[in-house]
């Protein structure tokens, strides 16, 4: 990497149950596998749901006595901005990417991760009471009405980022779990998330769907891309793999040159 600081992916929404935790897990083991040097930072003390998957990821490991890719998590207690700013800086030396988890709720921190990101994730479901985080659609026609306060924010920040002539921060709307919305529902989300898009300036890149092994992973802290070590692999689960290396791709993400690690292997 040429850069003088890692990578900074930001996971960001402020509703809960998007996924967003698990979807940060896995790109970050994503990028290990492919030979990345990933520290990762987790922003909910109350909830560290990201690091408790580390964390059972480790003890996984330790167990099974097996050495596998993945990332090294902390979680920040901090108290302000400066201490995050100094935290991120002491934990992302030598890394390539650093990736941030930040709380399913309005906050300072997640606010100053979101501004700070070079890539801004933002996982929704296929809903309109999610699509509501990024803009409101009128209840007849919905057709975009104006976009939200989260939306607004971003949009300033790579405004400003523009005009000091920075890194301008590259916004990714995840769709996740959108294969169990209504196909009608589901065109009408497309049509605003693709006209919002425009007005907002970010992408729009299909997620994870909602699958029970997500869920069944978490005590162990493996992901679905540890093949060889998941036992019998169904093929929701094949089909699972395919959509996590379509999202990294998605993701345009530049990659270190191989270290040595185990190359990736969705298929």
């Amino acid at each position: 990497m040429t850069e003088t600081r890692p990578h900074r992916i930001t996971f960001a929404n402020e509703k809960g149950g998007t996924g967003k935790s698990t979807t940060a897990v896995h790109v970050a083991v994503a990028l290990a596998y492919h030979g990345a040097r990933v520290a990762a930072l987790d922003l909910d003390p109350r909830q560290r749901t990201m690091h408790r998957y580390f964390e059972n990821r480790v003890e996984t490991l330790q167990r099974r006595g097996i050495d596998l890719p993945t990332a090294r998590c902390e979680v920040f207690r901090g108290d302000t901005t400066d201490q995050l700013n100094a935290e991120l800086a002491r934990i992302g030396e030598d890394a390539d990417f650093l990736i941030l988890d930040t709380p399913g709720r309005d906050d300072e921190f997640a606010r100053h991760a979101a501004t700070g990101a070079d890539t801004l994730v933002t996982p929704l479901n296929d809903s309109f009471v999610d699509f509501d985080l990024i803009g409101q659609v009128d209840a007849e026609t919905f057709k975009v009405r104006r976009l939200s306060f989260y939306a607004e924010l971003i949009w300033e920040t790579r405004k400003a980022r523009a005009m000091q002539q920075r890194k301008e921060i590259d916004w990714v709307v995840v769709r996740n779990r959108s294969g169990h919305t209504e196909a009608r529902n589901q065109m009408r989300i497309e049509k605003a998330l693709n006209e919002l898009s425009k007005r907002a300036g970010f992408r729009v890149v299909k997620g994870l769907s909602e699958r029970v092994v997500y869920r069944e992973l978490f005590p162990s802290g493996l992901t679905l891309l540890d093949k060889g070590h998941l036992g019998e692999l169904g093929t929701s689960h094949l089909v699972a793999r395919q959509e996590m290396r379509a999202l990294l791709a998605g993701l345009h993400l530049r990659l270190p040159e191989k270290r040595g690690a185990p190359q990736l292997e969705l298929a």
